[in-house]
């Protein structure tokens, strides 16, 4: 489905200690996912500020870590015009696709050091949501701490695996309230705040996992951790 994360083992376990701190999100970490992309900065529509924390670094998903955590690495907080905010380790970055100015609609494409795509995040006024009937495992879904202000139902930090006919479709994303495990309906992730929508999500190449133990023995190791500390980051001001 989407692109998995090998950020460095110090980077990923560092973030997500400063994350646990101050309870935010923002870019992804290095790992299995994404083309690398060439180097750029935070576009200026957005705002990208120095804040110190630190981050972890994942592992090869299912992998464990090799390395032990050293200093916290800086955070900055990326913040979306309409003031939707994340945070990201500092050498990550942040290029913004604007469709419009006004209103403000516009998607964040989060790349680690090595320039891999990690996650992305989309703010708007609309969404589109496909839905289809699959039969659902749920590993892990967390309240998002800076959207539980917003209209309910409230966000969760999300991490499941959809199945359709033998077919794994695994996701970490922002959701509206709670996965309901069992035979459901796929989850489109648009999470409403205010009269906009948002819409969240970790990128994975397709089959990043070998097994669902495989997958929540990831969500353990460091790349897990770190990447789940980017989307509990998420918020609206």
């Amino acid at each position: 489905m989407r692109p998995a994360f090998r950020a460095p083992f110090t980077a990923a376990l560092a973030f997500t200690a400063a994350l646990t701190l101050t309870g935010c999100m923002a870019s992804a970490s290095p790992g299995t996912s994404g083309t690398p992309a060439p180097g750029s900065t935070a576009p200026a529509s957005g705002s990208a500020s120095p804040d110190p924390g630190g981050t972890g670094g994942p592992t090869a998903s299912g992998g464990q870590p090799t390395s032990s955590a050293s200093a916290p690495a800086a955070l900055a907080t990326y913040t979306f015009p309409d003031g939707i905010s994340f945070k990201h380790p500092a050498d990550w970055r942040v290029e913004l696709f604007e469709a419009s100015d006004s209103p403000f609609v516009g998607t964040a494409t989060v790349y680690d050091a090595g320039g891999a795509k990690q996650a992305t995040i989309y703010t708007g006024e609309i969404a589109d949501g496909v839905s289809s009937p699959v039969t659902r495992t749920v590993f892990e879904s967390v309240p998002v701490p800076g959207l539980q202000g917003q209209p309910e139902p409230a966000a969760h930090c999300s991490f499941y695996v959809d199945r359709v006919n033998d077919l794994a479709n695994y996701r970490m994303h922002l959701t509206a309230g709670k996965p309901i495990a069992g035979a459901e309906m796929a989850l489109d992730g648009i999470i409403r705040t205010g009269d906009r929508v948002l819409v969240a999500e970790v990128q994975f190449i397709e089959n990043p996992f070998s097994s669902d133990d495989a997958a929540k023995a990831w969500l353990t190791t460091a790349e897990g951790q770190a990447l789940r500390a980017l989307l509990l980051s998420v918020s609206s001001s």
